[in-house]
């Protein structure tokens, strides 16, 4: 794979935007990404691997498959 530099196009999520867009890289650590500029809105923030954050909805639905499952479980007495 090719060596990344600084002022680089790459491909993010954008928070601002809610999409994955074109960046320009401006800040590089051990030889990766850490801080992207978008392209679209020229908001800047660190880089995401291209991953999305979850949603309220899925962090809900996790929240509430956690607290059923812990419910289901009841302790094993000996």
């Amino acid at each position: 794979m090719f060596e990344l530099r600084l002022g680089d196009d790459i491909d993010d999520f954008c928070i601002k935007c809610k999409r994955i867009t074109n960046h320009v890289i401006c800040s590089l650590m051990d030889g990766k990404a850490a801080k992207v500029r978008c392209r679209s809105c020229y908001s800047e923030h660190d880089y995401r691997n291209e991953q999305a954050p979850p949603t309220k909805k899925e962090l809900k639905k996790a929240a509430e498959a956690a607290a059923a499952a812990s419910q289901a479980d009841p302790p094993v007495a000996d």
